[in-house]
């Protein structure tokens, strides 16, 4: 047995390695080593004998308690002085020894010198806890630590893991290789099968709702779209809401309704453009247009080019390059992608302009083509990613691709707001003059591409749903971030668009797009569950065969009834019997949609009729007065007359003719039936 000796504050105390080992863990027994240690240094030990000498001698000098503290540093050292006994981070001996040093200062400085450097004490005291109270006052504070607690970190991690997806964040439950079957192994309540369930109820969830809206809103826009024409008068005399009384509110009324005018003014104006075009003037448009349309093709093959190198580039392995490029080529495809994404939109603005369709038209043509640009090159990245995986653990592989790129998309967001919109603003306003300011231009803030943003982040997120199960909840986060940063952008970076924005007319394309998406990610996800096994060395389904196996278990422990009715709902004998109450259900469906079609064309008639109606009984009743008003005229007219004029009337009939010829030359509509008679 090996004893070590130390010395401090005049006793001496053994320690041995048995003793070690068999009652503190090994870091104690090294954090001990270390204090022996320093406390055996030439140093250490003359600070002792001074502070010896000086009690001996009886002197009234104080040590500073850093001395009897060696083993503190820094800012614990700075800290011993506020910092109470019963925390400080050494033996109970030391201890006593800063309680005794502490009652010292206090009897040989003085009450006025004492009163202070308590007061100084209390309110040091004071801010630290008033700054941990308000540290959990925050929502996330506990959070934080609790996740801080649970992710373990080693040698090799870094804080660019964060950004990749490697390191201490792939042994998280952020992604799939997380979650293993020994943490929950029940017959029908194990984590494989609570890992399919939660997957598919958020996409069955998610189907639901954006089939909901959409179909809501197609049948708002057909029923007050283009088969039901509102006049400009409609617009100026009933489109003021009375009920408004905040300015604010008036004033962006205001501004809606004036951007309805010139929005219906364009519209107008480009039907009367298109009504004088030549046969000649037809021809040449269709040559341009389909010249443009081959351009947009070749742009989207070249988009598609670039992100097939981009992402054989990412794939290749470097292990001699540096941390930063390695960080530079996993983050490749995402740059690829973003970039194609970010420039390839306003080209197909500006091309739909030049194809000269109506402002609808134009919108809706750069939307189709954006959003097929957005999904076609996510869906050609993840062709090549499958293509070129052969890793063991392959769905972590593809969850932190879907974690990069949302990830990346945040990252683009973040930069084009504070290192492009904001010196973009700066420059115009500052100099307005100069070559660059007029060639940047003020910024506009575009609906339709900031939703397509929206719709491609969605479904970024379906896809890695199942690969990466966090992803939903850092999207969410990441949503709300950029919706702070785009208020930020609008209100103090952009400007009003030139060209008016019709929204009601493109929301059923918006949420049909979202549609679209989620089927990609579901034809996704259900082909890479089928082509591919679930790997053998990570994840919930290890050793099963296919992932949709893991229910098996859970059937053939339930009675045999529910397992009869199972297998039964399951087989072809159902599928049959339910495509045919859909093909009847669908079938009345249609012909209900044509019987309300029907009745929704004869209430047009009636409306028709009815404005029919109101005008005639409007012009007889302009009739009727005027013929009032004729009566009443006539014995004014004879009245007026003065006496012992040789016109003065003699017989009643001869005046009554005379009024209605009067009447006639007043009113040349209303015609006489007879030459003296009235009529």
């Amino acid at each position: 047995m090996e004893d070590k000796e130390c010395n401090s504050g005049g006793f001496m105390r053994l320690v041995s390695e048995e003793s070690c080992s068999s009652t503190v863990t090994d870091e104690l027994c090294v954090n001990n080593y270390q204090t022996e240690i320093f406390n055996q240094l030439p140093s250490s030990l003359a600070r002792r004998r001074t502070h010896h000498h000086h009690q001996d001698r009886g002197t009234t000098e104080t040590s500073h308690p850093v001395e009897k503290h060696p083993g503190l540093a820094g800012e614990a050292r700075d800290r011993a002085l506020t910092q109470p006994i019963r925390s400080l981070p050494v033996c109970m001996q030391r201890k006593r020894e800063a309680r005794d040093l502490r009652h010292l200062q206090t009897r040989t400085v003085g009450r006025w010198e004492s009163w202070k450097r308590n007061q100084s004490i209390n309110r040091k005291r004071l801010g630290e806890q008033v700054g941990e109270a308000m540290s959990r006052l925050l929502p996330w504070s506990s959070t934080f630590h609790t996740i801080e607690g649970l992710l373990r970190f080693e040698g090799n991690d870094s804080v660019l893991d964060f950004f990749v997806g490697s390191g201490f964040l792939e042994r998280s439950p952020v992604f799939y290789g997380f979650y293993a079957r020994s943490s929950l192994d029940l017959l029908c309540l194990n984590t494989p099968l609570l890992f399919l369930l939660g997957t598919l109820t958020v996409l069955i969830l998610s189907l639901v709702m954006v089939v909901r809206r959409t179909v809501v809103g197609y049948k708002h826009t057909w029923l007050l779209g283009n088969h039901y024409h509102i006049h400009m008068s409609y617009k100026v005399f009933c489109g003021w809401d009375f009920c408004i009384h905040d300015p604010e509110a008036a004033a962006l009324k205001l501004s809606f309704i004036r951007n309805e005018l010139k929005l219906y003014l364009e519209e107008e104006r480009f039907q009367q453009r298109e009504a004088r075009r030549t046969l000649g003037q037809w021809a040449h448009l269709y040559s341009l247009r389909g010249l443009l349309h081959f351009l947009v093709l070749v742009l989207l093959g070249g988009a598609f080019c670039l992100i097939y190198y981009a992402t054989m580039a990412s794939q290749a392995e470097r292990s001699g390059d540096y941390l930063i490029l390695r960080v530079l080529l996993h983050y490749l495809p995402p740059v690829v992608i973003t970039l194609v994404n970010f420039f390839l939109p306003h080209v197909f603005r500006h091309i739909a302009f030049l194809e000269d369709y109506s402002i609808t038209t134009q919108v809706n043509a750069t939307l189709v083509r954006s959003i097929f640009l957005k999904l076609a090159s996510l869906g050609m990245y993840l062709f090549f990613l499958f293509k070129n995986s052969q890793q063991e653990c392959w769905e972590n592989q593809f969850g932190k691709e879907m974690y990069k790129l949302s990830v990346f998309d945040f990252l683009a967001c973040f930069c084009n707001t504070f290192f492009i919109a904001y010196p973009r603003k700066w420059l115009v306003d500052r100099y307005p003059s100069s070559w660059l300011a007029r060639l940047s231009g003020k910024q506009h803030f575009l609906i339709p591409f900031n939703v397509l943003d929206l719709v491609y982040s969605q479904t970024v997120t379906w896809v890695g749903l199942f690969y990466c199960p966090m992803l939903p909840f850092i999207e969410t986060v990441k949503l709300t971030a950029i919706f702070y940063i785009k208020k930020l952008t609008v209100l103090q970076c952009c400007v009003p668009a030139q060209r008016m924005f019709r929204a009601s007319s493109s929301s059923v394309l918006f949420h049909f797009m979202l549609l679209l998406g989620l089927i990609m990610a579901v034809i996704t996800l259900g082909s890479n569950l089928h082509q591919f096994e679930p790997s053998s060395s990570c994840g919930p389904f290890v050793g099963s065969a296919t992932v949709f196996n893991v229910t098996a278990a859970c059937v053939d422990s339930l009675p045999g009834p529910a397992q009869s009715t199972l297998r039964y709902l399951s087989s072809e004998a159902f599928v049959l019997p339910l495509i045919l109450a859909q093909i009847v259900v669908l079938t009345s469906f249609e012909s209900r949609r044509r019987a309300n079609g029907k009745a929704i064309e004869r209430l047009k008639d009636m409306l028709v009729m009815s404005t029919s109606d109101k005008h005639f009984l409007l012009k007889q009743h302009t009739l009727s007065l005027r013929r009032r008003k004729k009566t009443f005229k006539a014995p004014t007219t004879v009245s007026g007359t003065r006496e012992g004029s040789p016109t003065t009337m003699k017989d009643p009939s001869a005046g009554i003719g005379e009024g209605s010829h009067i009447a006639q030359l007043k009113d040349p509509s209303a015609q006489p039936t007879g030459d003296d008679s009235p009529s």
